[in-house]
């Protein structure tokens, strides 16, 4: 029997699992910084799991497998960036497959999916993420081999019904992958809903520090379409360095009092500002307003995230004049850190941006609340 069995997940992240340094004895696992292994005189690996760190690195063991604990997954693949974690589930695809994703998503992602898909020969298409029927009339039975979706949707916060989306995948023969970048296991476990992948920046929350840039990968089976994944990670060389690994695994240690911190913030911080006078709408899914509020409270246990939006009362140069304004809030792109960044985002992703313009994305970090509320009061006035 496991000893980590029965235990609760918070334990499991503050102690990683029990993993130490078996070496020295020491509480934290040890960075192990060799590329390569030592063979006998025989010519046979000391230690057969370890051959070359392009595949096996002990280091980044700990992190993979502290994560597939928390998100209850067969298996997880850390990889250099959120992007290349991403990119390896839709690479695993054949051309003539079809996608479908979100209109409103990660930029980065979906930018390269439109640019890149029909170099690989994919189809792709766009749901509405705020409408729940859209899912079902944008996927082709036959055609459809993966559903891409984010929930809360970056930056518009919407919900997409995990075990909703999850049985349309089954009922054409599709893969569920969810980006739970936001959610993060404290919140919400996608493959308790039927996901089949998920997906994560672990740049953001699950290392939470604005210091480790890093993506991990998680499947519900071993399949064959894993295997793939496990190969394009070997192949192309996207794999995490270890100082980065270790950082990471670090830092899950503290990851329920960060994420659980940041929500309750962001939660007093919604409440505060919608019905504001400068105000347009605050799209926060914790709030009983949002559409999708529902939903999100079955799927997401705890809490409803740090992140959310203020769509002000003016344009693209009002909204400008606002962050320009912040004190306490650092201007920066990026999320998930202990420190709050404020930005335009329609400013970052340009004219093609389906965000509107008067829209703040508010990324929110464990600073005392009272500070955040006062300073953007400050802006706003």
């Amino acid at each position: 029997m496991d000893k980590n069995d029965g235990l609760a997940p918070e334990t499991i992240s503050a102690q990683a699992l029990g993993q130490i340094d078996k070496a020295t004895g020491g509480v934290t696992p040890a960075i192990h910084l060799s590329t390569t292994f030592v063979r006998d005189h025989d010519y046979q690996l000391l230690h057969p799991e370890h051959s070359y760190s392009r595949d096996e690195n002990a280091t980044y063991h700990a992190a993979e497998k502290v994560l597939t604990k928390l998100e209850g997954a067969a298996d997880a693949l850390l990889f250099s960036s959120g992007m290349a974690a991403a990119m390896a589930v839709i690479q695993s695809l054949k051309p003539g497959d079809h996608i479908v994703a979100p209109k409103v998503m990660y930029w980065g992602l979906r930018h390269w999916m439109t640019e890149s898909c029909k170099h690989w020969g994919i189809q792709l298409d766009f749901f509405d993420s705020s409408d729940p029927s859209s899912l079902s009339k944008t996927v082709k039975a036959g055609t459809t081999k993966l559903i891409w979706m984010e929930t809360p949707c970056n930056p518009t916060w919407d919900i997409i019904d995990i075990k909703e989306a999850a049985g349309v995948a089954k009922n054409i023969g599709a893969r569920l992958a969810v980006d739970s970048t936001v959610a993060t296991p404290v919140l919400t476990q996608p493959l308790k809903y039927g996901a089949d992948i998920v997906v994560h920046s672990a740049t953001k929350y699950l290392n939470g520090h604005c210091d480790v840039l890093a993506g991990v990968t998680l499947c519900a089976k071993k399949d064959h379409f894993w295997g793939k994944i496990c190969e394009i990670r070997l192949h192309t060389g996207a794999v995490l360095g270890s100082l980065e690994a270790w950082l990471l695994q670090r830092s899950l240690r503290t990851l329920f009092l960060r994420v659980r911190q940041s929500s309750q913030s962001a939660m007093a911080i919604a409440e505060h500002f919608e019905g504001h006078p400068r105000i347009k709408s605050v799209l926060y899914p914790g709030l009983a307003s949002h559409p999708g509020h529902d939903v999100a409270k079955r799927q997401m246990q705890g809490g409803f995230g740090g992140m959310l939006s203020l769509r002000v009362n003016g344009d693209a140069e009002t909204a400008l004049d606002i962050v320009k304004r912040c004190a306490v809030f650092t201007r920066a792109t990026s999320l998930g850190g202990v420190e709050s960044l404020i930005e335009h985002r329609y400013s970052i992703e340009g004219e093609n941006s389906p965000i509107p313009k008067d829209l703040l994305r508010l990324s929110i970090g464990i600073e005392a609340v009272e500070d955040l509320i006062a300073d953007l009061e400050q802006a706003l006035a």
